[in-house]
């Protein structure tokens, strides 16, 4: 059964690659402090805190900024709705790499 566009077309809030990065990371861990969401990724600060905004106004993440020790820090963590639609997108990038490599129906 042939899959429809609708099927296959990719998440593209997720699917730009510095999103994509922080998405994967979150995916692996329940929280990430944004030092180490930066160490990770490799984007500068303003680029990262950018992003986030984006990934958390669409639901995806939840952000909490406190104080550790007198010193601000910002804790991140993925929403329930954010790890489903990360697993769902690589999903959708296995089912596009699977169609790559499936010979044509005759």
């Amino acid at each position: 059964m042939a899959e429809s566009n609708d099927d296959l077309a990719l998440d593209r809030l997720i699917h730009e690659p510095a999103r994509l990065a922080i998405m994967t990371v979150m995916s692996s861990v329940k929280t990430a402090d944004f030092v180490f969401l930066q160490r990770t990724t490799g984007l500068t600060k303003g680029n990262l805190s950018s992003h986030l905004s984006k990934l958390e106004e669409a639901g995806l993440v939840r952000i909490e900024k406190r104080f550790v020790l007198k010193k601000p820090n910002t804790n991140v963590e993925l929403t329930p709705d954010g790890r489903d639609r990360i697993a769902r997108h690589w999903d959708q990038l296995d089912r596009l790499k699977n169609l790559a490599h499936t010979p044509p129906e005759q």
